[in-house]
């Protein structure tokens, strides 16, 4: 079971939000506790494609490896990251509605070693606070964009 669930629908077509939110270049916009994402391996985004994230919690650097275990183009992946034994993975599902998109996010958090597993709850409550509201920030910066063009156009 998940640990928390979001879902948002953002009035974009499929392709351009999964690639905005896939391709990790734009991650900062969406998690704002990540200062930089670098991707390690080669090639084209897919199952497989390693990152190095750099998150500034609390005023210190924290560093995760995060790798994509699933990846659908412009239909699902899942993200898992892994820092000090604390794996967190996000599972992303796109669906084309009438609207546009419909994006829905599960997250899974996994804690290991007895210091983790008895502040278990807190973690996932801090993890929710700091990433829980990605999709709503990226329904708001992709669709911002819809409203800068349209007052371009007046």
């Amino acid at each position: 079971m998940a640990d928390f669930r979001s879902s948002a629908i953002i009035h974009k077509p499929v392709k351009e939000v999964f690639q905005y939110m896939a391709g990790m270049e734009n991650v900062h916009e969406v998690m704002p506790l990540v200062a930089k994402m670098e991707k390690l391996t080669e090639g084209e985004i897919g199952k497989g494609t390693k990152f190095k994230e750099t998150r500034i919690v609390r005023g210190k650097e924290i560093f995760a490896d995060v790798e994509y275990i699933q990846y659908e183009e412009n239909h699902s992946f899942t993200s898992r990251s892994n820092s000090n034994g604390l794996i967190v993975e996000y599972y992303y599902v796109f669906h084309e509605i009438e609207e546009g998109t419909q994006v829905e996010l599960e997250a899974f958090i996994k804690t290991s070693g007895l210091r983790m597993k008895l502040t278990r709850p807190m973690i996932v409550k801090m993890i929710k606070q700091e990433d829980g509201y990605q999709l709503e920030n990226l329904k708001n910066m992709l669709e911002s964009e819809i409203n800068e063009t349209s007052d371009l156009q007046i």
